[in-house]
């Protein structure tokens, strides 16, 4: 059984994945990750909406995020929600 990160620490890593470029979270996806940053699953819930609400407008909002890492994750985030 494959161990699934946390939701807070995905966040972590795609802040940090930005700022090693010099760069925000794009604007249309913070505030996405930022809810990300408080849950620990899909299962989880952010005021009125699911995580998986939360992960699949992420996932649309960081189309531009780009580079091995982005790959990685959206890929992780992806397989989440499937």
């Amino acid at each position: 059984m494959t161990q699934t990160r946390s939701l807070s620490t995905i966040a972590r890593e795609i802040r940090a994945d930005y700022a090693d470029k010099g760069k925000p979270v794009y604007f249309a996806a913070k505030p996405y990750v930022d809810a990300m940053a408080t849950m620990g699953s899909v299962q989880d819930t952010y005021g009125a909406d699911t995580g998986q609400y939360i992960v699949l407008y992420a996932l649309s909002n960081l189309s531009t995020w780009r580079g091995d890492n982005a790959r990685r994750i959206k890929a992780e985030l992806r397989a989440m929600v499937n």
